[in-house]
């Protein structure tokens, strides 16, 4: 007695060639849409993280530069006190 078929062992072949096929062509597909996406985002010209990091930097310097210099500014212009007393005319 046989416990294999050889026309089930064929379609079984078959079907194992089909999903190895099919799952090429998914990869295939895959590969296409991420180059397609990475060349959007390319022409859209965006920048990089470390680009955004060094700017958020700078503004946060340039910041913290015009508080001291808006606090230097109100100094100035604040009336002088006299530190002395002044003497009582006679």
């Amino acid at each position: 007695m046989q416990t294999k078929s050889p026309a089930f062992d064929d379609l079984a072949n078959l079907m194992t060639n089909a999903f190895g096929a099919v799952k090429g062509v998914g990869d295939e597909v895959k590969a296409a849409g991420r180059a397609r996406a990475e060349s959007f985002i390319a022409e859209m010209d965006l920048v990089s993280r470390d680009e955004f990091e060094t700017v958020k930097m700078m503004a946060a310097n340039a910041q913290t530069e015009i508080a001291e210099l808006k606090a230097e500014i109100a100094k100035l212009k604040a009336p002088k006190r006299r530190t002395t007393k002044a003497k009582p005319k006679k």
